[in-house]
Order: C-alpha cells, then structure tokens, then sequence
C-alpha cells in the first residue's frame, strides 16, 4: 500500500461565524491510498476538538499507524488500531473513508451500494452564520434564491447575547416567509440553560424545527432539566463523539448529529446509527470545513439518515475536489465506484 499526503489551502465564499468564533479559511489534508492499480481518497479538517490541530500534526499520527504493518489488516481491524494508538478522530476519518472508497472500488461499486444502503433523498441544510441582520438578509436572499435550497440551519449562540440572537432568527424569518424552506437552529453551546429554556420557547413559537447543542459541550447533565415540556426536539452534536455517548445521553435528547470528523469516519458512523436508532432517536450528519471528499464520503452513508448537513463544499472558493454536487435540493454522489470523490491535482 502506498499513501501519499496533499495538504490544501481551503478558502470559504463567506466567513462563518457560530458561537466559538469565526472560519473563514483552513488547512486540510487529504490522503492518498494506491494499491493493486486503484486509487482512493479521504480528507481530513484538523481541529483543537478533534485532537490534531493541524494537518503536519495529522500526517505525524497517520504515519505511526500506517507504521504499526496493518497492510493486510480488514477496516474495522485498522480502526480498532487506531483507537489502541490514540490516533486522533480527526486523523482517522481520513484514513477510514479512503479504506472504505477503496474496497468499494475494488468491489465496483459505489460505496452507498457496497453498505447496502440506499440513494441519498434528504435534502441538505444550507448554514447561515451568526452576522448583523443586514447581512443575514443578504445572505439568506442569495440562499433561497437557489430553487433547490429546501432547509436553512441558523447559526445562534452570539456573544453578544441572545437577544442579538433574536435579531438574527427574525431576519431569517422575515426573509424567507415568501418561501416554504425549513427553519434549523443550532447555538454550538451557546446559551445557558435558562438562556436555552427562554430561546427554546420563543423559537418554537417562530417556525423553528429543532435545536442543536443548546448546552455546551461538558454541561450534559443539565440536557435532563431542558428536556423535560421541551417546546423543541433537542439534537446533540459536540456532546455525542463516538457511540458510546449516544448510551450515556440517549434519555434526554430527541437526536444526534454526528460528524465523520468527530468520530473518525464511516466505521464508527454506522456504530453511532445503529445505536441512536436502537433507542428511537433521530439522527443527523453535519460536516466541518470539508471539501467535496469528506461530504462524499459522508453522502454515502445519508440515505438512512433523517436531517443532512452536507454543505460545507457550497461554501469553499473553490473546491479543490471534484465529487458531491446537489441535485433536488440533496447532496449526492457522482455515479462512480467508491463514494465518488477525489483532489484535483
């Protein structure tokens, strides 16, 4: 097996803010997987929360893998691997979804089809960024003036607070009532919990679907005191990593959002689904600053998934890979062997 590595400069159309600070450029790495003739892809967004925050530090982790002789080792075996050497979630997604394009291409056939799951048909959420309203106006405008855009995912949790938060969501509001797109929110644990209980309320009075994260990351024993009269169903995201916390916090959320980047890619992705449907949840899959690998990888699994968050490749100028474009509204494979996808070079 070789495996060469490709770091890329990623540069967004327009900044995101959300509740921790604001993107609008990054630093990923993509790698490369030739073996018996075929070439396979998968990609990684390093971050501080995924255990690697920048792509040198990713190759360094990859390498003490690759290293440790798993050339005749199944995928699920390279991740359990993985897990013994400490390799961050972020570093392993990469590795996992190219393993997985790998054998989906040896076997020809699209990755969606190798794990029996079906076509993609959910349509994606586009993300709006926490900004003044003046520009929320602007941007949700050039959003839905797109036919196919169905869903908005509003980004709360200001720093300047949640009545500046209210501000935002009202433009939202304002400016797709001549449209029938979805409403989404998600404050990155942003808010309080009587900052949540108070947006909760006022929120399901104003279109919202559901809320992501409204507690941060660490604060889930408080999720009990929001669930209970919720006006809103409660998704997960930062606080639900790996399927052993959809287990611990399953009572007192509705859903989970889980990211290949989080978790560490397509293996532990389905453990997550197999284990929130287990439980009647609801499941969710976002996505990072991802290229059109990473959302292709992710495409291929969404078609048992109930909300999609594949968007992040809308947003880069420009994508510096070929793969998941939408159509009818829903991030969806090219028809090719593997999940579709790989790095124009």
């Amino acid at each position: 097996m070789l495996v060469n590595f490709h770091t890329v400069n990623l540069k967004k159309k327009h900044p995101l803010q959300i509740s921790r600070g604001v993107h609008d450029k990054s630093q990923n790495l993509f790698v490369e997987i030739v073996k018996e003739g075929i070439t396979a892809w998968g990609e990684t967004a390093p971050g501080k929360t995924e255990g690697a925050k920048t792509p040198e530090e990713v190759q360094a982790h990859l390498t003490r893998l690759i290293d440790s002789d798993i050339d005749n080792l199944s995928i699920h075996e390279v991740y359990q691997r993985s897990k013994e050497l400490k390799i961050p979630a972020c570093a392993q997604a990469a590795f996992d979804m190219a393993l997985w394009d790998w054998n989906a291409k040896k076997a020809r056939l699209q990755l969606k089809d190798l794990l029996g799951l079906p076509i993609p048909k959910t349509p994606t959420s586009i993300t709006v960024g926490i900004n003044p309203p003046e520009v929320v106006k602007e941007r949700v405008e050039m959003i839905i003036s797109n036919p196919e855009v169905k869903a908005l995912k509003v980004k709360l949790g200001s720093p300047e607070g949640i009545e500046y938060d209210k501000l935002i969501y009202s433009q939202v509001v304002e400016s797709t009532k001549k449209s029938n797109v979805a409403i989404r929110v998600d404050a990155n644990g942003g808010w309080s919990l009587d900052e949540a209980k108070l947006m909760m309320r006022w929120l399901a009075e104003r279109k919202a679907e559901y809320i992501e994260q409204p507690l941060v990351e660490g604060d889930e024993d408080k999720l009990k005191f929001l669930y209970k009269g919720r006006p809103l169903p409660i998704f997960i995201d930062e606080s639900c990593r790996f399927a052993e916390d959809v287990a611990n916090h399953y009572q007192y959320v509705d859903g989970v959002n889980l990211k290949l980047m989080k978790c560490g890619g397509i293996t532990e992705a389905l453990k997550i689904l197999n284990i929130a449907t287990s439980h009647g949840l609801k499941t969710m899959i976002g996505c990072m600053s991802e290229s059109s690998v990473s959302i292709s990888a992710g495409a291929s699994i969404s078609g048992i998934i109930d909300y999609v968050d594949l968007d992040s490749h809308y947003n880069l100028d420009p994508d510096p890979s070929e793969g998941a474009s939408m159509i009818n509204g829903v991030t969806m494979n090219r028809s090719l062997p593997g999940h579709g996808a790989k790095l124009k070079i």
